[in-house]
């Protein structure tokens, strides 16, 4: 599987998500139960493990206590998954987050786009640069993630991040709180989509595409088509999956990305900067 480069870390250009582990189906609150329940600690290893299989080389998590433990297990098991953390404004502060992310073994740590979004909203977001100096102090690739476009045009222009996540929906409004909130009305815009995928073309770092499948209402086959023609060479996607009613969902994702890379000319053999 092709690769690329956050920082110093080298990753496969197919990231894993995360989110179905904790229950965050972005659908309704019946979906999220179903998810926990799916999610056992055994099966996300399981699934840790299919990845591998497959080529994927990188997870994205969350810092929080039950992903770190899991994450941990599995390394302990012999598991070589590179551990992307994202930090979580519901479980700690930036700080603490990236203390455990680091704790854990991490080798990568970006802020969370709810929390990026919200300070946007709340003209807040002038202790971030230190933070990312920070999260690059304690060894690790620095990142920042945002599902409002314009949170990324101010990280251009005020931050030395080493890479960015990039949500193709700005799916909920962050200026109360940063967090999900379970059951919240969201809503999944082409407009969105095509804003995001435009605007990356010009970033400076390389980014991770999130949030291609809008949490499972875009075909499969047409949405990882537009992942490949946006993905520029330094580029990677990130995808979580929920295959309790398809075991081959995590395959059947990965064929289709490198399918549709192949038809768009944009396979790379080898790693690629931004």
């Amino acid at each position: 599987m092709d690769t690329v480069i956050l920082g110093n870390v080298d990753v496969s250009r197919f990231i894993l998500g995360s989110n179905p582990f904790s229950g965050f189906s972005h659908q309704s609150p019946e979906v999220d139960a179903r998810m926990r329940s799916y999610f056992t600690s055994q099966r996300i290893k399981d699934l840790l493990w299919q990845a591998e299989s497959l080529g994927i080389t990188a997870v994205l998590g969350r810092t929080d206590h039950h992903i770190a433990r899991v994450l941990l297990e599995y390394r302990n098991e012999g598991g070589k998954l590179t551990w992307l953390a994202q930090t979580c404004p519901e479980v700690g502060s930036p700080e603490w987050c990236v203390a455990t992310a680091k704790g854990y073994g991490a080798s990568a740590c970006h802020i969370h786009g709810g929390y990026m979004d919200h300070l946007y909203a709340a003209g807040s977001l002038g202790h971030i640069p230190a933070l990312i100096e920070h999260i690059k102090e304690q060894g690790m690739a620095a990142g920042i993630a945002a599902h409002n476009p314009e949170v990324l045009v101010w990280a251009e222009e005020n931050v030395e991040a080493d890479y960015y996540m990039c949500s193709y929906y700005n799916s909920m409004r962050r200026e109360e709180r940063p967090d999900h909130v379970a059951g919240s009305k969201e809503w999944f815009l082409e407009e969105d989509r095509s804003r995001m995928t435009e605007l990356v073309q010009g970033l400076s770092k390389p980014a991770i595409h999130y949030k291609v499948m809008a949490a499972g209402r875009n075909d499969p086959e047409e949405a990882f088509d537009v992942v490949a023609k946006a993905l520029r060479p330094g580029d990677a996607t990130c995808v979580g999956v929920f295959p309790e009613d398809k075991p081959d969902m995590l395959a059947e994702d990965v064929r289709l990305l490198h399918e549709r890379l192949a038809a768009h000319g944009k396979l790379l053999g080898a790693s690629a900067g931004a």
